[in-house]
């Protein structure tokens, strides 16, 4: 714009200074906006002032231009309507670069806070996975140890076989369960453990059934840690097994086809106060549910519902190879 405005009344070196002179002054009036007037005015919601300030920047560095590039460069506004033209430079290439700031200025600040927003919503579901992943019953956990305490004065060989397995527990929680994904067979080692000290809880008198068959798959196949789990655990808790006589669990797993099949059927306590007594309020099949959504989306189906005679039904459905 100074090159087509100026080049009729300066020649080519002094029109090559105006363009290197004005590039660096209107560098100056760029920041001003883009680092000062946005940030401390529109971006604080302080509209009226900004448009203010934005229009003192332009009627000043407008007049500053007017006054000193005729007083440095001897300009010949003779002809008619040069000194018009001159003056729409200035005003226009002015109104632009204060336009620029501003835009640019505003829309990289809305694009920071929409991608603060986002990294903020992925950490926020994240740390919400870390803790469903690696929330496990600690009432239960304490109880363990105590009856490992109490055994300890009578030389029980339940005390070694609860260290054992609270120890394959305890490995699970700390190593496995902060993984994006283990292997079925990890998994099921956890499942294991955990109805294994029930079992010692309750001097291996439990209905629990494990109908799982052994699949070179499950070394392969990789799910979220503490799904299975987190399901295992609600059964446990609902099912009021070694309080209500006749309670029981059955778990099932296969693979086929592609497709994964976990089945837990359980009674449920007739006596809803024992679930209360167990000071646990387990994650829920909302947590499971908010894990598959992430990692299996349009690729499982959940059902979870009471059957006949007393029961509890929980169904998952995952197409591993989507």
């Amino acid at each position: 714009m100074t090159y087509f405005t100026e080049n009729y009344f300066l020649d080519s070196f002094e029109l090559i200074w105006s363009i290197i002179l004005n590039v660096f002054f209107n560098i100056g009036i760029y920041y001003l906006v883009y680092y000062y007037l946005v940030p401390y005015f529109y971006l604080s919601n302080k509209y009226p002032e900004f448009i203010l300030y934005a229009l003192i920047c332009f009627l000043v560095s407008s007049l500053f231009r007017i006054l000193w590039e005729p007083a440095v460069f001897e300009m010949n506004f003779t002809p008619k309507g040069f000194h018009v033209s001159f003056l729409y430079n200035i005003y226009i290439s002015q109104g632009i670069v204060i336009l620029v700031a501003s835009f640019l200025g505003i829309t990289k600040d809305k694009f920071l806070i929409e991608q603060d927003v986002i990294d903020l919503g992925e950490e926020k579901e994240q740390l919400y996975l870390d803790l469903l992943k690696s929330k496990l019953n600690p009432h239960f956990l304490l109880n363990t140890l105590n009856n490992m305490y109490a055994n300890s004065f009578t030389h029980s060989e339940k005390t070694s076989d609860s260290i054992l397995q609270l120890s394959k527990l305890l490995q699970y929680i700390i190593y496995d369960s902060g993984k994006d994904k283990i292997s079925l067979t990890q998994e099921f080692s956890s499942l294991k453990a955990l109805a294994a000290l029930y079992q010692l809880k309750y001097n291996d008198q439990l209905d629990i059934v494990f109908n799982i068959e052994d699949q070179d798959e499950f070394d392969i196949v990789e799910i979220p840690p503490s799904v299975f789990l987190t399901l295992f655990e609600n059964a446990l808790k609902h099912s009021a097994i070694g309080i209500e006589e006749n309670s029981f669990i059955k778990l099932s797993c296969t693979i086929k086809n592609s497709d994964l099949f976990f089945e837990i059927v359980n009674s449920v306590a007739q006596n809803r106060e024992y679930s209360a007594e167990t000071n646990y309020k387990g994650l829920g099949n909302d947590a499971v549910i908010h894990i598959l959504e992430k990692y299996y989306s349009g690729r499982f189906d959940f059902i979870s519902e009471p059957q006949e005679n007393n029961q509890y039904k929980m169904f998952l459905k995952i197409k591993i190879h989507g």
